[in-house]
């Protein structure tokens, strides 16, 4: 949709550090977090002279999952290149990363999208450029006076994701954003938490004017990266803020230029940092130190993708019958789903076992879930335990509910008479109104039949 004429045009590169044993090419722990500054380094991740990187297998192996995941096609051969540049938290001066045959390309991810207005769901489609592995830097420490460099971070496993440029709004960003954090704690790769800085987020927008033909598959000559935004919330800010400030530019007849800005998340601004580089200006070339890699077809079908949670939110509702938004909520945890389908299977049998007939138990589970009517710290069993002693039907006083029945069908003699004239919803309203007075203490099944006794007299 045009804003003024402007089209927006947004891609996505996320960074994420895996949560492998130890780092990239080295032996040392890649838990650096909390740690005291310089004390998780060794000579290979210090980048001292005449070290030998040596590729960690779970970091590979994991990258592939991720690929598989997103639906890229998995390349049987890959390999490591070093990418130049000079900056304090880069040791050596370059980093080992992947150019030109990284793991995994042309992926595509479908996501669920609530609209914010009309608060649809609807599914979407975002394609996935490249996912390749490459190592994290150190991290710049800003004081009042100095600037310090703790390089525990450096050489830990970092996956790059891109996606083509097919956001046009900050809303689809961050939802895209929050599933794709999803799927990656369910495949067990990350704990993607962006306030450790595991997962970090930078947005490239540019602006397509309406004069520029649409639908032609020219890109503006342009493009800005918002560098390492760790936050939901600043990332959709920071792109509102920066498709503001180009259709300014724009709008003037001058062409935004291409660079990398910050975000200032006090101000709500982005702000300048360094004329943004291309490719060629990284002089990449293969590692040395790393010979290519190779995967066997039977090593790469090893490799299994877990039930993904847009696809439990499809079995939730067509398998148990719960509605779409329950399903929604439970799957945007591993474990909360996990426990939703224990106590499911449990509850299923448990009032098999003692008779009850309820209808929809499914829902009925997923409600008290949802609605954190019970504890989910609880067990299974005790948690089965309170849903069952609240769906039993309570003896009440039967003069008490006499009493009751009598002055609901007092008060709401207009609901009595829809129901004489043939209404038959009426009587609904009628028994909701007793169960309300009654705070639940009784069955409803009963109270139905005795109203309809009360009133055909």
């Amino acid at each position: 949709m045009f804003m003024d004429n402007y089209q927006p045009l947004i891609g996505l590169e996320i960074h994420i550090e895996l949560k492998t044993c130890s780092k990239m090419f080295c032996q040392c722990s890649a838990s650096y977090f909390g740690k005291p500054p310089n004390t998780q380094v060794c000579p290979v991740c210090l980048g001292m002279p005449g070290t030998l990187p040596v590729p960690n297998k779970k970091a590979i192996e994991w990258t592939i999952l991720i690929g598989k995941a997103l639906n890229c096609q998995i390349s049987s051969f890959s390999k490591f290149d070093r990418k130049h540049y000079f900056y304090p938290d880069l040791q050596k001066g370059y980093q080992i990363s992947q150019y030109d045959q990284p793991i995994a390309v042309n992926g595509r991810f479908e996501i669920i999208c609530k609209d914010v207005i009309s608060r649809v769901f609807t599914k979407k489609i975002f394609r996935i450029r490249r996912v390749h592995l490459e190592e994290d830097t150190g991290k710049l420490i800003y004081s009042k006076n100095d600037t310090l460099i703790d390089f525990n971070r450096s050489g830990v496993p970092l996956v790059e994701i891109v996606t083509e440029p097919d956001f046009n709004n900050s809303n689809e960003v961050k939802q895209f954003l929050e599933e794709l954090q999803v799927v990656i704690r369910y495949l067990g790769v990350s704990d993607a938490d962006m306030e450790k800085g595991t997962m970090r987020m930078e947005p490239n927008i540019s602006i397509l004017s309406r004069k520029s033909k649409v639908n032609s598959q020219k890109l503006p000559n342009y493009k800005v990266e918002i560098k390492n935004i760790n936050s939901f919330r600043f990332v959709k800010q920071a792109i509102d803020y920066e498709i503001k400030r180009q259709i300014e530019i724009l709008k003037t007849g001058k062409i935004p230029l291409q660079e990398t800005r910050g975000f200032d998340e006090k101000k709500g601004v982005t702000y300048p940092q360094r004329i943004k580089e291309e490719a060629s200006d990284y002089r990449y070339f293969p590692e040395p130190d790393i010979p290519p890699l190779v995967f066997s077809k039977a090593y790469l079908d090893s490799i299994k993708v877990p039930e993904l949670p847009i696809k439990k939110v499809e079995r939730y509702v067509s398998e148990f019958g719960i509605r779409y938004d329950e399903a929604f909520i439970l799957t945007r945890d591993k474990n909360l789903a996990n426990y939703f389908e224990n106590i499911n299977k449990k509850f299923k049998i448990r009032i098999a076992n003692l008779k009850l007939k309820i209808q929809n138990p499914s829902q009925i589970i997923a409600n008290y879930i949802v609605n954190k009517k019970i504890s989910y710290r609880l067990s299974t069993n005790e948690f089965i335990n309170k849903v069952i002693k609240n769906l039993k039907p309570k003896k009440v006083d039967k003069n008490l509910l006499e009493e009751v029945i009598n002055k609901v069908l007092k008060d709401n003699q207009k609901a009595v008479l829809d129901y004489q004239k043939g209404k038959s919803n009426a009587i609904m309203f009628l028994v909701g109104q007793v169960m309300k007075e009654t705070k639940g203490k009784v069955e409803a099944k009963a109270v139905k039949e005795e109203i309809e006794r009360k009133i055909k007299r």
